[in-house]
């Protein structure tokens, strides 16, 4: 994002509060460098790389088609999942290395659980746990922000167990044995510790949603440190159908 995009941050009391622009006339990159992270995030690395070799682009290119949402709410949804990941991954001393989306029921439904879950360790080993829900809407209001905010605050503002034992699954599958053994021995030793946890709450929009977002710190009453991100591109529709398109194009 750091190419194509500005961010300006400020606090609202002791939170965190970032607004991220497109820098002038650098939409068209933007579309290309997203573009080129969507197929990890549906299909693993290791699993395309073994189609290409067996069966050639074509094949490689018709399995990542068929692994993409055609649902314009979806893909929405989608797309503010997996740039709310790299928000994380750039800007964040969180690490969110497993991709959920390839696990996905059905390409056209939306995922249950915490929708982003960073991991990142302490200097005393302890593990710490950024929570996030990730927002996409041409025009967001209250609702959605309130919305996401509940979801933030169940498990106990905690991570939910079920989505730490799906992320261990994963990391241990990958061979990330070091980030495996901390979520597990974070929630098998007595629980994580409110002051283990920082939520996100990440905002992909048409309109400007930081006023919403400013409020919402504002009213937090509970004890996370949080942070607030809104990524606007006005023509939020068009950019990600331009996604998706590049996306297409750049596999045949």
């Amino acid at each position: 994002m750091n190419n194509w995009c500005d961010v300006a941050s400020s606090k609202v009391g002791t939170h965190d509060l970032h607004q991220i622009t497109v820098k002038a006339g650098r939409l068209a990159e933007g579309v290309e460098e997203v573009a080129a992270t969507i197929p990890d995030h549906y299909v693993a690395a290791h699993q395309l790389a073994r189609v290409l070799r067996r069966r050639g682009k074509p094949q490689a290119a018709a399995l990542i088609e068929a692994r993409l949402p055609t649902s314009k709410q979806i893909r929405s949804g989608d797309l503010g999942e997996i740039l709310g990941t790299a928000y994380v991954n750039e800007f964040t001393v969180y690490d969110i290395g497993v991709y959920r989306l390839q696990w996905k029921d059905h390409r056209n439904m939306a995922m249950r659980g915490d929708d982003l879950i960073g991991i990142a360790e302490a200097d005393d080993g302890r593990p710490l746990f950024l929570k996030g829900e990730a927002k996409s809407g041409a025009a967001m209001g209250t609702a959605v922000i309130t919305n996401a905010r509940e979801a933030l605050a169940s498990a106990d503002e905690r991570p939910t167990p079920h989505a730490l034992l799906f992320m261990s699954e994963k990391y241990l599958a990958a061979g990330d044995e070091h980030t495996c053994d901390l979520i597990e021995d974070a929630t098998l030793e007595g629980g994580i510790a409110l002051n283990q946890v920082q939520h996100l709450l990440f905002t992909f929009t048409g309109n400007a949603a930081a006023n919403f977002l400013t409020t919402d710190l504002e009213n937090y009453a509970g004890g996370v440190s949080q942070m607030a991100v809104n990524f606007r591109i006005p023509a939020h529709q068009e950019f990600i159908r331009n996604v998706f398109d590049t996306v297409i194009a750049n596999a045949v």
